[in-house]
């Protein structure tokens, strides 16, 4: 797999060429599966197109580097998660705090982040797994155990809008924090193609550490 280093859609040669300062704060946004199986341009026939780089510019603005690709065909969560946790150790080896590295996942992004959160065991990391757990994961995928300051958002008229609260109840890592934020926008699982304030904002207050939401 190619490099997953992008400061939005342009790929760095590097992680200095990506500007990493000790004082840098790292996103690694990992989108839904409907991108992964189709184009930029191309529309969800009940939700519309994926706004995949206007929720990468959201981030950025916020001063954010964010690291991103366009996945392409039907990935592996497994084997792309642990790509993703190479790139962390790599930023962590480089002298980047894990506090000042969250990693987003929206749908099938948020089954993959989860898998990063597993393997990468690390209680510093931050996490927001967005629209992304079914009680039914608990048996079907009982492997994933939640380690790192956790957010989970989820919309009430989403079929993966339930609390995730028993998956951190049975993850043996000690999660300092753990927040859970239930939307009510009437999208369904549509909320998540647009960056939408409900969910970008409690997502970068996370990933600048401020845990405590209100």
């Amino acid at each position: 797999m190619k490099s997953l280093l992008l400061i939005g859609i342009l790929f760095c040669s590097s992680l200095y060429a990506c500007g990493q300062s000790n004082q840098d704060r790292f996103i690694f946004f990992l989108h839904n599966r409907f991108l992964e199986e189709n184009g930029l341009d191309e529309s969800h026939p009940e939700f519309g197109r994926t706004e995949y780089k206007e929720i990468l510019e959201e981030f950025e603005k916020t001063g954010f580097k964010v690291i991103s690709e366009k996945r392409n065909g039907n990935v592996n969560s497994r084997d792309y998660a642990f790509e993703i946790v190479t790139q962390i150790e790599s930023l962590i080896s480089n002298g980047t705090d894990p506090e000042k590295i969250t990693v987003v996942g929206t749908s099938k992004g948020g089954y993959i982040a989860q898998y990063v959160s597993t393997f990468a065991d690390n209680p510093n990391l931050n996490f927001v797994f967005v629209a992304s757990f079914r009680n039914t994961d608990l048996e079907a995928i009982s492997e994933i155990n939640y380690c790192g300051n956790i957010l989970t958002i989820y919309e009430k008229t989403d079929p993966f809008g339930v609390s995730a609260i028993k998956r951190k109840e049975n993850s043996n890592c000690k999660i300092r924090h753990f927040k859970e934020v239930e939307l009510n926008t009437g999208l369904g699982h549509g909320f998540l193609f647009k960056p939408l304030k409900e969910w970008i904002k409690p997502t970068m207050e996370w990933a600048k550490g401020n845990y405590e939401l209100k």
